[in-house]
């Protein structure tokens, strides 16, 4: 490969230190503890005087002054400080330290535990070893990685010099738990669905498309799994719950990714309101698995999620902000009649149901900050939601919203299997008209419902968007150890 003037120096020692007979890649490390344990019981340790061997990185700036020389090594846990001298640590290994040893070259070092007069707590060593020599030196501005976009590209690298990046994703992985734990709690049973599908479903979207060579076959990269996880239900399961990758091949900004995580949960005998109340807990244990507290600070203003939410009807949201009841203009040519009365600025889609979603995403989304229950959707934006027993043109249907964001989407699921037929026949039509996100027809999931499901009560939830609350980023690729960049221009 090609090296610049700096990867070329750090190989040169590399070589250097491969012609001294020491390998710079050894097969094993035999560190004794964690830095984070060290620095916990350090003066117990220290009063112990026993030889300990810690493995880290070397980072910040190495110093050497004369036979005396320092340095911090970071693991992961902690970072401590190495004093190391002429005296103990020999000469050859002193001038190798000096010469050939590099910021960001991970080690192992042994010693024993003091505090140097400043009181710094320090491993005073005696042995060193090289466990990987690093080619690539620090970014120039050693405090922090500051580039976005490089951070997004070289992750590995933001990890090593942005702590808070480490800790967002620490943050993340308390919370995924905390939300296990939950559904667990409530006897929900954790299940995997296939991610390559036939037919794709469950939600409005475009898919990404793959071909299976030996079986011939068209196969979908999924959008969502709700319908298989409510095959599920019909096979007799009271509760069912999946964490995983979802693909929708659409447009990339703040708070979309091409690929994102969801929650989807399933269960029987229950409907909206319930997955309204497990909402409320799942984001309250969240919250304090993340931060400590039911509550999150969001680009300086707190949301609170430790209070029930308020709960909002579609219609009645959208009139309050702009003045249109959907319930009177029932027609896209009476909407987009009442849109312009209005004096509304709102881009033309191709069906009723999809103006009305615009129109909310516009006018109304915005401006729900602290957390809210949208509840009664229009059955056009609802293929798979149960009707209102007293309004049947709505939906029990909610989406969970907080700083502007859709964090989760639940219904009452509609299990009349012949509704459900007329719904994707509609949704068919939609295509044709345009609506590139209307759902497929999916044969086999209405033979699933002519067998029979019960009442059940469906929830799917944003983790990505959830985090980005929870851990104060505006913008999801910051929740996102490795998301979706733009091919780089050569």
């Amino acid at each position: 490969m090609e090296l610049n003037d700096l990867q070329a120096q750090r190989a040169a020692k590399l070589e250097r230190l491969r012609t001294a007979g020491i390998d710079p890649f050894p097969t094993r490390a035999t560190p004794t503890h964690r830095v984070g344990e060290v620095l916990a019981h350090f003066d117990d340790l220290a009063a112990s005087a026993i030889s300990l061997t810690l493995a880290g990185r070397i980072v910040g700036a190495r110093r050497v002054m004369g036979k005396i020389a320092f340095a911090h090594i970071e693991d992961g846990s902690g970072m401590l400080q190495l004093w190391i001298s002429r005296a103990d640590l020999g000469e050859t290994w002193f001038e190798r330290f000096r010469d050939e040893l590099d910021t960001f070259d991970i080690i192992q070092a042994s010693g024993t535990l003091r505090r140097t007069k400043t009181g710094e707590p320090s491993l005073f060593v005696t042995a060193i070893t090289l466990l990987a020599k690093a080619i690539n030196p620090p970014p120039e501005k050693w405090a922090g990685l500051q580039d976005v976009e490089e951070r997004q590209r070289q992750r590995y690298l933001d990890l090593i010099v942005n702590h808070e990046v480490r800790e967002t994703f620490r943050a993340r992985a308390r919370a995924i738990t905390a939300m296990r734990r939950v559904l667990d709690a409530q006897g929900f049973l954790e299940v995997e669905t296939p991610v390559l599908q036939p037919i794709y479903g469950g939600a409005a979207a475009r898919p990404f498309t793959t071909f299976h060579n030996t079986l011939g076959q068209s196969l979908y990269l999924r959008i969502a799994t709700e319908l298989y996880l409510k095959r599920l239900i019909v096979g007799g399961f009271p509760g069912v719950y999946e964490i995983g990758k979802n693909f929708r091949n659409e447009g990339v900004d703040r708070s979309h990714n091409p690929e994102f995580t969801m929650m989807e949960c399933y269960l029987a005998y229950a409907d909206y309101n319930a997955m309204m109340s497990l909402v409320e807990e799942l984001m309250r244990e969240m919250a304090i698995a993340a931060t400590g507290a039911p509550r999150a600070c969001y680009q300086g203003q707190e949301i609170d999620f430790g209070r029930p939410w308020a709960r909002i009807a579609m219609a009645d949201a959208i009139a309050e902000r702009t003045g249109i009841d959907i319930r009177e203009v029932v027609t896209l040519g009476a909407l987009n009649e009442a849109i312009a009365e209005a004096g509304l600025k709102l881009e033309r889609k191709p069906t009723w149901g999809k103006q009305v979603d615009e129109l909310f995403s516009e006018y109304v989304q915005p401006f729900l900050v602290q957390p809210t229950f949208i509840i009664d959707y229009p059955v056009e934006l609802s293929p798979l939601a149960k009707r209102k027993p007293d309004q049947p043109n709505f939906t029990e249907r909610f989406e969970a919203f907080a700083v502007g964001m859709e964090l989760g989407n639940a219904f009452t699921e509609l299990n009349d299997p012949f509704d459900q037929e007329q719904r994707f026949l509609e949704q068919g039509r939609d295509f044709a008209a345009g609506d590139e996100e209307a759902h497929q027809m999916d044969r086999d999931f209405l033979n699933a419902l002519m067998y029979g499901m019960p009442p059940t009560g469906g929830l799917g939830m944003g983790i990505d968007r959830i985090m980005m609350v929870l851990a104060d980023r505006p913008n999801i690729r910051e929740v996102i150890l490795f998301p979706h960049m733009r091919k780089r221009e050569e």
